[in-house]
């Protein structure tokens, strides 16, 4: 099931997609109920820790930025933070 919003085309609600060009990295159509809302994260060209950190430097930057952000994770799927850390960190 293909979704076009806005003219782009997302594989599905809540399923994140690259973007090639522009000021964010991914775009999400994201869907809580009724509501939908298409959300643009993450910093074009830099790269998270990603799910399993091996490096100590690494184990830093996630950390660091789970205590920057843990109050806008928590807001859940309509928020940029929560899809940053689940896709990029």
């Amino acid at each position: 099931m293909t979704i076009e919003y806005r003219g782009e085309t997302f594989a599905g609600y809540n399923k994140p997609k690259k973007t090639p060009d522009g000021k964010k990295s991914h775009a999400v159509l994201a869907k809580e109920g009724e509501t939908t809302k298409l959300i643009r994260f993450g910093q074009q060209g830099v790269s998270g820790a990603g799910a399993s950190p091996t490096t100590k430097s690494e184990k830093a930057r996630q950390k660091s930025f789970k205590a920057r952000h843990g109050k806008n994770i928590a807001k859940g799927k309509m928020s940029a933070a929560y899809w940053s850390d689940k896709v990029k960190w």
